[in-house]
């Protein structure tokens, strides 16, 4: 049984009590919200039999905000190796989750060798290996179901599936700026177009739950028309897809198994909110997965900057899951670093929306650390500094640790020192 049909059985899977110790809440309160559809903890039967032990995950909005990294590779570069070092990255800086969303090379099996090495859940867009070897309008419903038993068999914890891109939505594409900027999105339109029917995905999808199920792969409902610039967000065709989305929750849910839903995209800052609340209103409140979303389209190569903005208010607002946008989007495939750009970002917007959404325990972090600058405790502020490493080698370059300041102010005129003076509060040896 999956971890929703346990759910709804009663049962504590040994997942949800994983989930529940990590995340501080008794363990019948995360089987609940499994049961209801509103958490969602992806974990492949085959993954979690791994040598590399899965470390279950829970993604809802009664728990913290998650994040996901996207790697893998493309055409023109191609080496599995380099994805695990982006892999190793994304789970030192803070990822919740990954996504092989590879294109080149070996795909198959970098997909295996990901798996076979990550700790966390890891997500695919089955089609992207489908179109491998043959061009996407000779795709068959058998080709297709035939990949997705494949991935599912490796051990993919969630699927990205673009099953709510209909025909009749793409003559709304016509109006954008921008038309289509999802590759899963743009591959589904390109053969409805080319055979004249409607999307297979949409036409399979309970063959495709039947697997689902079986392997409790979890379901990602893929926005192939999310805007890919402000001038196209909140439309008709961003709207019409949601709709079906909708639809195709409780279908999920009645199979027995667990899903989300993915958003948007470039929105303005000031539409975030109502985008968050439309969707957990026509998707019963499963998880939301969004990208970004960017507020701006201004700052190619800051990206990681523009969608941590309104990734935060995503989060304070309704989203679940963050899917990480590095300093590379628009322009390059990602380095390491960009992989670490990217998920420091993301883990800012993630906690600081869970501190404003008062999550228990969400600011004992920031209070900790407060404590330990108030007192001039460099060492402490260190340990408890997300990346210690970067911390430390910003105040050693012109401070040796034990100065009760900082070089900004220098001694006589630090703030803190000052402050402590005055109330008759010791500042340490000078």
């Amino acid at each position: 049984m999956t971890q929703l049909q346990q759910a709804k059985k009663g049962i504590v899977t040994p997942e949800m009590a994983a989930v529940a110790q990590r995340e501080k809440l008794p363990a019948d309160r995360i089987r609940d919200e499994v049961a209801a559809g509103r958490l969602v903890i992806p974990a492949n039967k085959n993954h979690l039999g791994q040598q590399t032990k899965l470390s279950p995950c829970g993604i809802g909005r009664a728990v913290s905000t998650k994040i996901n990294a996207n790697i893998g590779t493309s055409p023109l570069s191609s080496c599995a190796e380099k994805e695990l070092i982006k892999l190793e990255f994304a789970i030192k800086y803070g990822s919740d989750a990954v996504m092989d969303l590879s294109t080149g090379g070996d795909i198959d099996g970098t997909r295996q060798f990901l798996i076979d090495n990550s700790s966390v859940p890891l997500g695919t867009v089955p089609i992207y290996s489908m179109i491998a070897d043959r061009p996407v309008e000779e795709l068959t419903y058998d080709d297709i179901l035939r990949e997705i038993v494949n991935q599912a068999r490796q051990g993919v914890d969630f699927f990205t599936v673009h099953a709510g891109l209909l025909k009749n939505h793409l003559q709304l594409v016509e109006r954008r700026k921008m038309g289509m900027v999802s590759r899963g999105g743009s591959l589904i339109a390109k053969w409805m177009v080319a055979n004249g029917k409607e999307n297979p995905i949409y036409q399979m999808f309970d063959e495709i739950n039947a697997v689902m199920r079986e392997y409790d792969v979890t379901y990602s409902l893929g926005d192939g028309l999310r805007p890919g610039c402000l001038a196209d967000a909140s439309d008709d065709a961003q709207f019409a897809e949601l709709d079906v989305l909708g639809e195709l929750v409780p279908r999920a849910r009645a199979a027995g198994v667990q899903v989300m839903v993915e958003g948007p995209g470039h929105i303005p800052f000031d539409q975030i909110e109502m985008n968050m609340k439309r969707q957990e209103q026509i998707c019963d409140g499963a998880p939301f997965y969004v990208l970004g979303p960017i507020v701006t389209d201004a700052f190619p190569g800051y990206d990681h900057i523009t969608s941590a903005i309104g990734a935060t208010a995503a989060a304070y607002h309704g989203a679940s899951f963050l899917c990480y946008v590095t300093p590379a989007e628009h322009l390059s495939l990602p380095t390491p670093d960009d992989v670490k750009s990217g998920c420091v970002a993301y883990k800012i917007a993630a906690h600081a929306a869970d501190v404003a959404r008062g999550l228990p325990g969400a600011r004992d972090w920031d209070d900790a650390i407060s404590d330990a600058r108030a007192t001039f405790d460099w060492q402490r502020q260190f340990e408890l500094a997300f990346d210690s490493e970067t911390a430390q080698e910003i105040r050693h370059r012109d401070m040796d640790e034990d100065s009760n300041f900082c070089s900004m102010c220098g001694r006589d005129w630090c703030a803190m020192r000052i402050s402590h003076e005055i109330t008759g509060k010791s500042v340490g040896s000078d």
